[in-house]
């Protein structure tokens, strides 16, 4: 879940600069890698 919530931190500062806004960014990021990191761990089960 961290590696998830750091990729999602990542990715929220490259969307932050292309929508112009970082809260909404690191939100969408945030999403996005706890989205990639509950399928990582879905596939282990």
């Amino acid at each position: 879940m961290a590696s998830g919530i750091s990729i999602g931190i990542a990715l929220g500062a490259a969307f932050g600069v292309i929508f112009d806004n970082i809260v909404i960014g690191i939100g969408i990021g945030i999403a996005f890698g706890a989205g990639i990191g509950g399928s990582m761990h879905s596939r282990r089960k």
